[in-house]
């Protein structure tokens, strides 16, 4: 799929384009979603609104969100997820599920262990948990990013990718909104009225269903990881490694990888060649994903990409970490939350993620990112305009509906942006360096915004205004490299002539 404006494939009808969601794959993509968002209402919404019925501080609370700054280091270990094979489960599951898996039966662990504290008597407890289940999911979206983009075949790319982003954010949103974030924060809101320790008693049994729903969707038919090549048999390797190279450079992704992932029981290598082993290791394991990345697309072009997703969604994810505490600050009841946010919301996110899909499968991401882009700074201005009216319901729907319009052109026109520059061969790791560059501008960064609202003195509506004019630099920057993907476009395709 082109990128550059000028470049389009041959457009579909939207009928011929629907017909992409008829794949039975995407059930298993729209789960896997649902698994990547459930966290984020376990250490976010369900503590956020603990914490604030605890009488935790704004600060506070802010703070503690910094536990996601896992999400923007997670491309660390993302090599041994990519590579490394669990005993047990990786035969009976294989490379990708078997990681999903782990993954989960340990969130639902970390689930029974908070709900043993209180924020109030026990913070440093309840924070260390909630770390935990940050990091496993964390881990847990680097083996649910590469499922998504292993399960399609090279040439199944440009049709399908934009559908996949679709049903992916569909699916994380049914997690962390209109499904799971909706029944976890009505389970503590004032009708049902669970403690919420008995509410993350019950979470920890949903994930018993949803590792059982895991365990019967059908794992990628070829392991897109690349596999580490001992320093003897490297010669042999050589060339195709370089084909392998050449056509990273001349489509959206590499061919097929069929290498094994690493046995983490396999007999260790002899004695004399334990050196050299553990050097090719670490090279192909740590080393190779990244060079091979900045090779592909040029220093110029890698660094203006990385840079891109650091700033171009910091107003939108400030807005996204206190959102929970100005409602209840301004009068509205969990109840309304849960309705209003959780469930309303996502569901119009799960409806303009198809639109998503179809702008930008017919006129391009960059297109669809500038859309997204530019809603994010009118999002921000009504929830000032929320802000000065007080618990106006009609206010609230319309703000939401712009906030998940952003949402989701920006979501879908993202994760088909990073695909784009992922190499087949290194899929988990080079997909996770970049998704944890923007998740370090969405948590790391944004974990600071309690602390800004603190200081203008609880003005929630300059803090809006504020997060609303940190889009501008985003799309300024989108507008720079644009012009860089037109150039990349223009190189990538005379290779693949050639």
């Amino acid at each position: 799929m082109k990128y550059s404006e000028t470049g389009q494939r041959k457009a579909e009808t939207i009928r011929e384009s629907l017909q992409q969601l008829k794949d039975k794959r995407f059930l298993a993509i729209f789960l896997l979603g649902f698994c990547s968002g459930f966290p984020w209402v376990l250490h976010g919404s369900v503590l956020t609104l603990w914490m604030q019925e605890e009488g935790l501080s704004r600060s506070a609370i802010g703070f503690i969100g910094a536990v996601a700054t896992v999400y923007a280091i997670n491309w660390l270990w993302a090599p041994l997820i990519d590579r490394v094979r669990l005993p047990w489960l990786h035969r009976r599951l294989g490379q990708r599920r078997s990681w999903i898996v782990f993954t989960l039966a340990g969130i639902a662990l970390a689930l029974l262990a908070i709900s043993t504290g209180d924020p109030g008597e026990s913070l440093p407890l309840i924070s260390l948990c909630a770390l935990m289940i940050a990091i496993l999911s964390a881990s847990q979206d680097i083996a649910v990013d590469a499922y998504r983009i292993n399960i399609f075949h090279v040439d199944e790319m440009d049709a399908k990718m934009p559908f996949a982003a679709a049903v992916t954010t569909t699916g994380w949103w049914a997690g962390y909104g209109f499904i799971g974030g909706a029944i976890a924060v009505a389970l503590g809101g004032e009708t049902i009225g669970l403690p919420w320790p008995d509410v993350y008693r019950v979470l920890a049994f949903f994930y018993v269903i949803l590792i059982v729903c895991v365990v019967m969707i059908a794992e990628p038919a070829v392991e897109g990881s690349a596999a580490v090549v001992s320093s003897s048999a490297r010669a042999d390797h050589d060339e195709t490694r370089h084909d392998s190279e050449q056509a990273a450079a001349g489509s959206v992704t590499a061919p097929d990888a069929r290498a094994t992932p690493v046995d983490v029981t396999a007999a260790a290598p002899a004695p004399g060649k334990q050196s050299v082993g553990v050097l090719a290791f670490l090279q192909d394991l740590v080393v190779a994903p990244f060079s091979e990345f900045f090779k592909r697309c040029g220093l110029k072009l890698a660094l203006s990409i990385l840079l891109l997703l650091l700033v171009f969604r910091l107003g939108d994810a400030m807005l996204g970490r206190m959102s929970l505490v100005f409602y209840v600050e301004i009068g509205f009841s969990r109840d309304q939350i849960a309705f209003f946010q959780k469930f309303f919301g996502g569901i119009v996110t799960a409806i303009f993620c198809l639109g998503g899909a179809l702008i930008n499968t017919r006129f391009g991401v960059i297109r669809g990112l500038l859309v997204g882009g530019s809603a994010m700074a009118l999002t921000n201005l009504m929830f000032a305009l929320l802000a000065v009216t007080g618990p106006s319901v009609p206010v609230l729907l319309s703000a939401l509906v712009l906030d998940n319009f952003t949402g989701a052109f920006a979501t879908v026109a993202f994760i088909s942006f990073i695909s784009y520059f992922t190499s087949r061969t290194y899929t988990g790791t080079q997909y996770a360096l970049m998704s944890s560059v923007s998740n370090f501008g969405r948590t790391t960064l944004a974990a600071g915004s309690g602390f800004i609202v603190d200081s203008l003195d609880g003005n929630w509506a300059l803090f809006f205004i504020m997060t609303s004019l940190m889009v501008i630099p985003g799309l300024l920057m989108l507008g720079w490299i644009g012009r860089q993907i037109e150039t990349y476009d223009q190189t990538r395709h005379t290779k693949s002539a050639s």
